[in-house]
């Protein structure tokens, strides 16, 4: 199955709400990682446009992702 620009909004739009979800409940690392997702999906469908639109939410993915990794107490 080919991965169509809608499919990764569609996508990464469900990612990026669950981690929300997930980090008003009090999972912030799971959030965290769901974010990261969502972001580096939308980061994907701009691949194809100036370099701008593409390798900042690529580094703010990459970024939250290290962060959610490297939290010391995250549930």
């Amino acid at each position: 199955m080919q991965l169509t620009n809608r499919l990764l909004n569609i996508f990464s739009s469900i990612s990026i709400l669950l981690g929300v979800a997930l980090g008003i409940g009090g999972i912030v690392r799971g959030g965290s990682l769901f974010i990261a997702a969502g972001t580096a999906g939308v980061a994907l469908k701009a691949r194809s446009r100036r370099r701008f639109d593409f390798y900042f939410p690529l580094i703010i993915a990459i970024a939250l992702f290290a962060l959610a990794v490297a939290l010391p107490h995250g549930r």
